[in-house]
């Protein structure tokens, strides 16, 4: 999500600039505070005008009283407007504003919807309100945001996440660094809590890791080797021991990830986003293939894991654009590989779900894997 705040003279102006695009079918006016809204969606500029200027002597002791502010989330971010009306009241209320008179609208003219405010930072006796900090606080505030309503973090330098690697290929050789490669890059740039979302994660590249156990001089020792798959998820070739890619690839190192990750997802509700965008794809469609390509879209890749006889027991999403890798029953039981079974099961009409519940263990797995997009690897 991304802020910025314009200090300005022209009142009038901000009023107008917003109220022909609602106007105009390009947007929706969604709150007001002390300003009146008829509930209409649209907006009567004049009225508006007069509504502000009851709060606004006629002397000011400020030359820019008025503030027009941008609230722009991410195009991947699925929000209602209700839940856009919380966000522009809480920064608002954080900000000092949540008092003053404001009009609150949402803009639709292009792909990436986003609201535009106007309020002004003079109260009634024409003082103006504090503004020390103003635009440090506003970057707390949307942090803070972020993170509640799990939200794509505004992009920072040196912070984008790279797009997925290729696949092994094992017709090209050096499979040894090809895995090496893929192994580096998504153990710095992806969260995952376990081993079986580790897998997962590593299965969209041709790759799948292995836990070893045994004793050796009386200790017990544990470790992972990685082979090279086939897009059936089939090893071929070799497998490589982790200590081949450096301690950063071993078991020890795996496990202070996981804890890490486990911490990472909760404080800064990671999950939130994930959650959003799978549901908005739930509500989209009851096709599998449809589901898959939507989230695909949207930068989730998602892996299913089915029995032999075609049957969902095991998903996991994979959310490039946070980094984070969530098995679906981690995210609540209308995520879990038996609620899309179901969903995906459901006949077109009014009859009743079709209730599946399959045991994971009965039955040999396969993996349903998508076409990836690509980059450069290291």
């Amino acid at each position: 999500m991304v802020t910025k705040i314009s200090l300005g003279k022209s009142l009038y102006g901000a009023l107008a600039y917003n109220g022909e695009k609602i106007n105009k079918e390009q947007g929706r006016l969604l709150a007001t505070n002390r300003i009146f809204n008829d509930g209409s969606g649209t907006v009567d500029i004049a009225k508006a005008m007069e509504g502000f200027m009851a709060f606004m002597p006629a002397t000011v002791r400020t030359e820019k009283p008025v503030l027009h502010i941008s609230i722009n989330p991410h195009p991947d971010d699925v929000l209602t407007d209700t839940e856009l009306q919380e966000i522009a009241r809480e920064y608002l209320d954080r900000l000092g504003y949540g008092n003053q008179p404001y009009m609150v609208y949402k803009h639709e003219d292009i792909d990436r919807h986003h609201l535009h405010i106007v309020t002004i930072n003079v109260d009634e006796s024409g003082r103006r309100l504090n503004q020390d900090f103003l635009f440090r606080r506003s970057e707390r505030i949307r942090k803070d945001l972020e993170r509640k309503y799990g939200l794509h973090p505004a992009e920072r330098r040196g912070e984008r996440i790279e797009r997925p690697l290729h696949k092994v290929d094992t017709s090209a050789g050096d499979v040894k660094k090809q895995v090496g490669n893929i192994v580096k890059v998504v153990n710095r740039q992806y969260r995952f809590h376990s081993l079986g979302e580790y897998r997962a994660l590593l299965s969209l590249y041709n790759v799948t890791v292995e836990e070893t156990r045994g004793i050796v001089r009386g200790r017990e020792y544990h470790g992972l080797v990685f082979s090279a798959t086939d897009d059936a998820g089939n090893k071929t070739g070799n497998p490589f021991k982790s200590s081949l890619f450096g301690k950063s690839a071993g078991y020890d190192a795996l496990q202070n990830k996981f804890a890490r990750s486990k911490k990472e997802i909760k404080d800064r509700k990671l999950a939130e986003m994930t959650k959003r965008t799978v549901l908005a794809a739930l509500e989209a469609t009851h096709h599998q293939d449809r589901f898959i390509a939507l989230l695909r879209e949207r930068g989730i890749d998602t892996v299913l894991r089915h029995t032999e006889d075609g049957r969902i027991y095991g998903v996991t999403f994979i959310d490039h654009r946070t980094g984070c890798v969530l098995n679906g029953s981690r995210m609540g039981r209308g995520f879990s590989a038996n609620a899309l079974q179901e969903h995906f099961t459901l006949p077109f009409g009014n009859n009743e779900p079709i209730t599946m519940t399959v045991p994971a263990e009965e039955s040999a797995v396969s993996y349903t894997h998508l076409t990836l997009p690509t980059i450069c690897s290291e």
